[in-house]
């Protein structure tokens, strides 16, 4: 079973997926007409891509009508977060250890 990060990585390595979640994430709530209309793709292409972030559980999606609202949710990224995270220490912890390797060196 690949990691909750795996998945996350994936959904986002689209661009254009990548765009409609940023899109979310900064204008908030929208209709699928409204994200299809700055997209640059079909309407069709944005619903599919809508479908693969909100089983990635980037996105949720409320029914009012004849429209569907979505809306990102941050909190799903939390475990690229924690990723990154550790990612950088283990890093920070390289640089930090090369960096007294090159001050014994220098000595």
């Amino acid at each position: 079973m690949p990691e909750s990060h795996d998945i996350l990585f994936r959904t986002l390595a689209d661009p254009t997926r990548r765009a409609i979640f940023e899109r979310l994430c900064r204008n908030g709530e929208q209709t699928v007409a409204a994200l299809t209309a700055q997209a640059g793709v079909s309407q069709p292409a944005v619903s599919k891509h809508l479908g693969v972030l909100k089983q990635a559980g980037l996105v949720r999606d409320r029914h009012e009508g004849r429209h569907t609202h979505y809306s990102a949710q941050i909190d799903a990224l939390a475990p690229l977060i924690d990723w990154t995270g550790q990612m950088t220490g283990f890093w920070q912890g390289r640089f930090d250890a090369l960096e007294d390797l090159l001050k014994r060196m220098d000595q």
